[in-house]
């Protein structure tokens, strides 16, 4: 009896946050070992699928970087990073964007459906979902200076058309998307997931931004997860080199959509069973929470 009473009690928590979120909107970036992981990806998915059963919109945008890898080492082609960004030429475009819009998209929209999901998969290039620009990412030398270095076919989104996910959402679908935009002359971009992610929520006025990550969340100098953090820390954190590598563009992304109207910003564990629950509808939550 009293482990039925513990599950009662735990109902009771996540009610309250239940109505608060009914009828509003989440985009999610769903990456690293929960892709991979057969136990993780069920729980990824029962996890959405329970949400969108509860009235609250989802919205899936996914990575998929060890997955180009492997496909790029098979054609013998080497990737190099900046920042976290991957630099793009056109055979690496194309490797991406086969990976990403072919693979990847389809095994997440049909995980999803095969556990009851309503899931449609979607790239940028989709009505004109992702429009893009060129991405110069800045460098910062140890003298100060400022490097603004061409990553070839990397992608900044400009806008996002979101008549096609408000369609899908009318109709109780999921759009999963796969961060591949379009520019204005149609060509091709890369764009980094958490960036897409981002600025999908700003687009449409989300409650919240989750991101999956390998990592506990956002940690001091000293290693210590911090649980909840104000954008205006961030920086300081980037500065002192508490937040590094790939970590960057991530925070980076969640500072943006909070300047640009996103309620708040989450940077999660996914190698925890039912994460996206525990974030949700729990008081301690995991992870880090980035508020304005």
């Amino acid at each position: 009896m009293r482990e039925l009473i513990d599950k009662a009690n735990t109902l009771m928590e996540a009610l309250p946050y239940i109505r608060r979120f009914a009828g509003k909107t989440i985009v999610i970036k769903y990456g690293g070992h929960a892709m991979s992981d057969d136990e993780l990806k069920e729980s990824f998915a029962l996890d959405v699928i329970l949400l969108r059963s509860l009235g609250i919109n989802t919205v899936i945008v996914h990575g998929g970087g060890p997955q180009i890898n492997q496909t790029l080492k098979r054609y013998g082609i080497v990737s190099k990073f900046i920042n976290g960004m991957r630099v793009t030429d056109a055979d690496t475009m194309g490797v991406v964007e086969m990976v990403l819009v072919g693979q990847v998209n389809k095994e997440v929209v049909g995980y999803l459906n095969q556990h009851g999901g309503r899931a449609v998969g979607l790239s940028g290039k989709d009505g004109n979902l992702l429009l893009c620009k060129k991405l110069l990412e800045e460098i910062k030398h140890s003298d100060g200076s400022v490097e603004k270095v061409d990553l070839g076919y990397v992608g900044d989104v400009v806008k996002v058309n979101t008549d096609l996910i408000k369609t899908l959402e009318n109709g109780k679908y999921m759009a999963v998307i796969a961060p591949v935009g379009v520019g204005v002359d149609g060509e091709c971009y890369n764009v980094n997931a958490d960036l897409v992610a981002g600025r999908v929520a700003a687009a449409l006025n989300a409650e919240k931004l989750i991101l999956l990550t390998d990592v506990e969340g956002v940690k001091d100098k000293g290693g210590e997860l911090l649980s909840s953090i104000a954008v205006s820390d961030l920086h300081r954190l980037i500065d002192e080199e508490s937040i590094t590598g790939g970590m960057i563009p991530k925070v980076t992304c969640c500072a943006d959509a909070l300047r640009d109207g996103v309620k708040k910003a989450h940077i999660i564990d996914g190698r925890v069973r039912h994460a996206v629950l525990l974030e949700m509808f729990t008081d301690v939550g995991v992870g880090t929470e980035i508020q304005k």
